[in-house]
Formats: structure tokens, sequence, C-alpha cells
């Protein structure tokens, strides 16, 4: 073989090794462009980054993207082939085929497919903020030819009746939205984040009658009372609002503020027998039970009001919601040094919780990643209610949903304490 036909021989060869580099090139493009993260890839455009806008321009035009990776993928990849198979056949005839289809099989598997594709999805962040000058100038290139191809396929795609698909419907981009937050949150680092995250989506799936203060555990005060013993009781109690009604708890006539109240009291010179004390509330505001909180967070904000009186299909008062409510099933209970201690959930050492019938299921679910249905009940002791059909005695136990509730104290027909155990735990006792 004389000294020209080596150097054929070598400049072929490092073509191909080229070649294969490009194909390794496009394998990781298309792992690593189709993997970033969307949400990562829109802060840092926003931030300023010109490599992420290019990353966004590419994915908005997802099909031509894919289109010219596999367009190069395959020029590549047979240009490869033939000169592989070219240079076999003339060293060894007929049989290089075969040698030269084994060894190519093994180079591209692992060196221009495998191996680059793995590299990508473990940094497919930082990979496609590399190589998207890169890919947005090959597109740039083959962008036509490839949207005369996607032209004539869809033309073929239409005449053999494949319809175009809709686009994203909301409720596919809330399911997808909500599946980024369970797949990106490890349950020990951000918990709580993920927590919230997930009762803001929750936001316009949940009525407010079922975060609201029910009426029985609601203040309201007769306005008929005499103003001295109105204005005490109004300083007494905890809250800052305080519904007032005449000759039925039902008949709501008002809302007093008590800061209101001690503006006006000063006015007085401190003396309530001059003041009338319905005078200075405010008109009730009624909203229906089914309102959604997204929908009453919303009115919240364009009404400038954190307080609304909830009232069922009969128009009877159900209980009060405020802009605290919804707050809370955002963030969780918001406690200050003036609000009443409501029933706490006590963990046990065999696994178990103590807790008051009144608390929410919807608080259960999200502070132990709990899984109880909060459709047909609200509370604890609703949902034993709903299940048992019966009004229990204590010591009763029901065992419903993966968990055991077990009747610790009861007031008339109120179920007021139960101990609550998820069936698994291997120490929960059994009667």
């Amino acid at each position: 073989m004389t000294d020209l036909n080596i150097n054929m021989l070598l400049l072929s060869i490092g073509f191909i090794v080229f070649l294969l580099v490009c194909l390794a090139f496009f394998g990781a493009a298309e792992t690593a462009l189709t993997s970033a993260s969307k949400p990562l890839m829109h802060t840092l455009e926003a931030e300023g980054d010109r490599r992420a806008a290019l990353v966004n321009r590419l994915l908005a035009r997802r099909e031509r993207l894919l289109g010219s990776i596999l367009l190069g993928n395959t020029l590549v990849n047979i240009l490869a082939t033939s000169m592989a198979s070219s240079i076999a056949i003339g060293m060894a005839g007929e049989a290089g085929v075969a040698y030269v289809t084994a060894i190519l099989t093994v180079v591209v598997l692992v060196f221009a497919e495998i191996m680059p594709k793995t590299f990508a999805i473990r940094h497919a962040n930082p990979v496609a903020l590399a190589i998207a000058p890169l890919m947005l100038g090959f597109v740039a290139i083959f962008g036509p030819a490839i949207h005369a191809i996607h032209s004539f396929v869809n033309l073929l795609l239409r005449l053999m009746g494949a319809q175009a698909p809709e686009a994203q419907t909301l409720d596919a981009s809330m399911a997808e939205l909500r599946g980024a937050i369970e797949v990106h949150a490890a349950p020990d680092e951000v918990q709580g984040e993920r927590r919230m995250l997930r009762s803001i989506l929750d936001l316009n799936d949940v009525e407010v009658g079922e975060v609201m203060t029910h009426r029985s555990n609601a203040v309201t005060m007769d306005c008929d009372q005499p103003p001295a013993q109105l204005i005490a009781a109004i300083l007494a109690s905890p809250y800052t609002r305080i519904p007032l009604w005449r000759d039925k708890p039902d008949n709501i006539i008002g809302v007093i503020h008590a800061k209101d109240m001690l503006r006006a009291l000063h006015g007085a010179d401190g003396n309530p027998d001059k003041l009338v004390v319905a005078d200075l509330a405010s008109d009730p505001w009624f909203i229906p039970e089914s309102t959604t909180l997204l929908e009453q967070l919303d009115a919240f904000q364009k009404r400038h009001e954190h307080f609304a009186l909830v009232v069922d299909e009969y128009g009877s008062l159900k209980g009060i919601v405020t802009l605290e409510d919804i707050i809370e099933e955002i963030v969780g209970d918001i406690v200050d040094e003036h609000d009443i201690a409501l029933p706490e959930v006590r963990p046990q050492a065999d696994g178990s919780y103590i807790m008051g019938g009144a608390v929410t299921l919807r608080d259960l679910n999200r502070d132990h990643e709990w899984k109880l249905p909060d459709d047909d009940a609200t509370t604890v002791a609703g949902l034993i209610l709903h299940e048992s059909r019966q009004i229990p005695q204590v010591g009763q136990i029901f065992r419903f949903h993966g968990f055991q509730f077990e009747i610790l104290r009861r007031h008339r027909n109120q179920i007021t304490l139960v101990k609550v155990a998820p069936i698994n735990q291997p120490r929960l006792a059994s009667k």
C-alpha cells in the first residue's frame, strides 16, 4: 500500500471519527434539550441569560428542532456507515461488511448513543445551555427542508384521517404542574414548600364551606344588649370583627370592627351610653358555601375586605370565612397571642395520634401526607359519622381507608376526641 493510499485511509478514518462525534453531539442535544427544565430556562431568560433564551426559542418549535436533529443524525449515520463499508470492502472484500457492521454497532451504541445521552440526561440544563447556539444555527440551515418534510407528512396524515392534536387544556397543564411538584420535591428537604404549592393549586377545588368557622364555634352578639355590656363582650373577644344579630342569631344585621367601636367610644368621652353600636357596624357580606377559595380570595382583594358570612342554599347562616382562613389553607395554621387554642394533633409513642373531632381532614392530609377522603366530610368526626352511619359510643373502634379510629370522648352527639392510627403500625393495639 502506497503512502498516498495510507494517507487517504487515515483521512477517511479521521472523517469517520468526526462523523461519530457529530452523531454523539446530536444524541446529547436531543436528550438535553428535551429534558431541560422549562421553568429554569424561563427564569434564566428573564434574568438576561441569552443562552437560555436560545433554548426557549428551540423548544418553542419542538417539531422543527427534533426534525433537524433526526435529519442530521440520519445523514451522519448513513455517511459514516457508507465510508466504513467502503474501506472494509477495499481491505477485506465482502467479508469486511460483516466486520464493519459489528465494530460500528458497538462503537455507535457505546460512544455515540449511550454515553453522550447518559451524560446529557445527568447534566441536562448545563448541556442544553452549552449546545443551544450550535443547534440554533443547525436548525436555521436545515429548518426549511424540515418544514417541507413536515408539511408533506401532515398532508399524508390528513389523507389517512389522522387529526392534529388539540392544544393542551388547562386541566392537563395543572396536572403537569402537580406532577412536577411531586417529582422534583424531595419529601425531607422541602416538604413545607411542596405542601404550600399543593395547597395553592387546590384553591379552585376547595369550597369555603370546608374551611369556614362553623356557626356553632363562631362568636356573634345580640346588638340589642345594653351598650356597656355589648362593648365589654366585644373587648373580651379575641376577634376584631364581630357579627351582630337582632331577634335571632340567623338575622345578621352588620359586622362591628373593634377599632371602629373604640374610635367611637373615644369620641363619646368613654361613655358607652352615648353609642348605638348597631349604627357603627358595616353591612354584612353574605356568600354561598359553594364559593371556591380562589374565587373568594379574588373577591376579598377586589372588595378590600377580610370577612364574609357563609350561608347555605336556604339563606341560613352556616359560618364565617376570613382572609386568614384562606391564607392558613396555604401556609398552615397562623396562631397569635389572641387566638383561642383549637384541638391539636398529639403524636403518641405507638405511632397513633390523639386529636379533636373538629380537626379537618385537609390539615391531616397536608401535614402527615395521608390520603383520607374529604369529599363527603370535612372533619375527622364527620368522616367517622359518614363511614359508620351511626352516632358512635366512647370506646368504639372503626377501621376504614387504611386507618383505625377509636372514640375517646363524646359530648352529647358530638365526637370531641379521637385516636387515629395507620392500621399497619406494628405496635397498634386492637380490641
